[in-house]
């Protein structure tokens, strides 16, 4: 602990302005991390800290830290018109541990966290710490000025969602197993990650989080990377060695709601500070969490600033917004009764709305090129549209009617399937709607659900074959790609955060196998423009046979911006050969089998179509030309006319 000597001074105009207090209560200040929480700063020609935190209805705010034995009496804050109370400790160094002792106006006292804090203690501790988080040195100034083509809406985007926490897991004298630290990622998990021919990797949120089993959706510290794997420079140096080695990086945004923690944003300053008081409006019934009041200036400035931060501090390149629609709804999993309508008399929460829209003009006008991603599973109109013609104005939109649909149809006994064919051709009605991302993510794999490789039906091979047979289909359909770690080698149980994957399982020629398929999906899907370039529009898309549900067989064209660059997609979904199957093409060509998910290298049974394949004159569903082939059993076949 450092000696109780530090003095403190009031803050100067000149730091936190009248000019930002005002926009920030007018709920427009989309930088207030730069001048509120501590920062390490030069003022009245001395070196200390500089702390300002906004608790309106406060009767006295104090700093209390390892630096003052934490003593309320010792350094208590000055407050303005404004809400917000500030103070300049000069002499304090970095890495001083800290927090705001708060009095309540009925005389009450909390001991908070800084909501605009840069770091925290090791949970469970949950005291904020001061960082400076301008000394790291990046490296990736070329992937920032490449980032806006090499991931616009026509590039190849395949995600590879990850769980820092239960990616891999290490033996440890002291604790059994601990964590895999930033930098320990860095060199294990982005090698693995380019192997497999992924072009991002998506982290669930890593914000600070006392919770473990909340996978870190419960933050306590938005403006700070969880200490569990190491310091924010630690954080930047691997999503800076991301960029380095040419992959980008999603992060898990959670502006739904907040948890109720002591130390947290709850009941801040003695009231409902950041969430509604009524709790119709204020906590979520599923999560006991607290949802944002985003009608209220200061919240909306705390959450837009926050999202810019993790742009602007941490160079990531998108944000995956999470719980959408829990955000676009009031009466959103409630029941008549229990939630209270808009102005309008209506269920739209007009403030979230409105929230939403400004936080992606906001992030895409300061970031051209980074991508905004919705979870959002309802049919709200035009979530991926611009805000300019009425959308919310997000770059991407999860297809969760598309995932829970395919899924359901792919664990039917292929007996059974011709039955629900419609399950896989419903999504094209509505495939251009929104600029889509396939996912198959956590949340498939978790609560009972099951591993991707355990929803399969059958024996054991078939659970292979009918997941690579689903694979090929996902990375052969419009949309762009999201797959849940450990879904690429198929772990048998289902995902726990708690533990590492079953790396183990790749020493069965099976999984080996599958997880080398995924990887050459991913590689050919990368180098075939028709499977990319124009995922969000019909000129991108044919049927050849939609309709073939008595063998449970798809058929279908991808094309490229130029229509003669294009593929031929097939799938068999049943364990049963198809011989002499006949698919219309348009032109007389050769034909090279770019995938085959029945290889041998895969697990598969090695059937491929005989010698080389050539279309004839002969029409066939509506087109000039055709294929007569061998299908393989439980599989998808890519084929790429081999001459023009």
């Amino acid at each position: 602990m450092l000696p109780n000597s530090f003095t403190s001074e009031s803050v100067s105009g000149q730091w936190l302005s009248d000019f930002d207090k005002y926009l920030i209560g007018e709920g427009t200040h989309v930088r207030a991390y730069e001048k509120l929480g501590a920062h390490l700063v030069r003022m009245h020609g001395k070196d200390g800290v500089s702390f300002a935190v906004w608790a309106p209805n406060a009767r006295q705010v104090a700093l209390i830290g390892d630096f003052n034995g934490w003593d309320p009496s010792a350094h208590p804050m000055h407050s303005s018109d404004s809400g917000i109370w500030t103070l300049f400790v000069p002499g304090l160094p970095e890495f001083s541990v800290y927090k705001y002792h708060v009095t309540a106006g009925d005389g009450q006292s909390f001991d908070k966290s800084d909501p605009y804090g840069f770091a925290m203690e090791l949970r469970p501790r949950t005291g904020s710490v001061v960082v400076n988080l301008d000394a790291y040195q990046w490296q990736d100034e070329q992937w920032l000025e490449e980032r806006e083509q090499r991931q616009g809406l026509t590039r190849p985007l395949s995600i590879y969602e990850v769980h820092l926490g239960s990616w891999k897991k290490i033996p440890d004298e002291k604790w059994g197993e601990r964590y895999l630290s930033y930098r320990e990622l860095a060199d294990t998990l982005i090698p693995y990650v380019l192997e497999m021919g992924y072009t991002h990797i998506e982290m669930l949120p890593i914000a600070e989080h006392p919770f473990d089993g909340s996978w870190g959706y419960q933050v306590l510290g938005f403006f700070a990377p969880t200490s569990r794997f190491g310091t924010p420079a630690d954080c930047m140096y691997f999503i800076d060695q991301c960029h380095q080695h040419g992959l980008g990086v999603i992060l898990d945004w959670v502006p739904a709601h907040f948890p109720k923690d002591e130390a947290g944003l709850n009941w801040f300053d003695g009231t409902h500070l950041y969430a509604h008081a009524h709790p119709n409006q204020g906590e979520h019934p599923d999560w006991g969490t607290m949802i944002f009041n985003y009608g209220r200036n200061e919240v909306r400035s705390f959450l837009l600033s926050n999202a810019l931060f993790w742009l602007d501090k941490y160079h990531v390149d998108g944000l995956r917004v999470d719980a959408v629609a829990s955000m676009l709804y009031l009466d959103y999993s409630r029941k008549d009764g229990e939630w209270i309508p808009n102005k309008y008399g209506g269920r739209e929460n007009l403030d979230a709305i409105s929230f939403l829209r400004k936080t992606n003009e906001v992030v895409h006008g300061a970031y051209p090129g980074i991508l905004t991603i919705a979870e959002e599973s309802t049919s709200w109109p035009m979530v991926s549209r611009p805000t300019y013609v009425g959308g919310l104005g997000f770059s991407l939109k999860w297809n969760m009617g598309w995932m829970h649909d395919t899924l359901s149809y792919m664990q039917k006994d292929p007996i059974h399937r011709h039955f629900h064919h419609n399950q896989l051709t419903f999504g094209m009605l509505y495939a251009f709607h929104e600029n889509f991302i396939l996912p198959l993510s956590h949340d498939e794999v978790v609560h009972g659900k099951g591993s991707m490789l355990g929803k399969m039906p059958g024996d054991k091979w078939q659970k292979f074959a009918n997941l690579r047979a689903y694979y090929g289909f996902m990375w052969s359909y419009c949309g762009k790609k999201l797959l849940f770690m450990g879904n690429d080698f198929g772990q048998w149980q289902e995902w726990n955060h708690d533990r590492g994957l079953e790396w183990e399982a790749l020493k069965d020629p099976m999984h080996a196998g599958l997880k080398r398929y995924v990887r050459d999906l991913n590689l050919v899907y990368r180098d075939e423009p028709a499977l990319f370039e124009q995922d969000f529009s019909w000129d991108g898309f044919d049927w050849i046979d939609a309709n073939d549900a008595e063998n449970s067989v798809l058929s279908f064209m991808r094309f490229a911006t130029d229509r003669n660059d294009f593929l031929i997609i097939i799938c068999n979904f049943t364990p049963v050969v198809r011989n002499h199957y006949r698919v219309g093409v348009p032109v007389e060509s050769g034909f090279t089998i770019l995938i085959n998910s029945d290889l041998e290298i895969y697990g598969g049974s090695g059937v491929r179509p005989e010698g080389e394949l050539f279309s004839t004159g002969e029409p066939a569903h509506g087109l000039p030309c055709s294929l007569e082939l061998t299908l393989p059993p439980l599989a998808t076949i890519l084929l790429k006319p081999s001459s023009k």
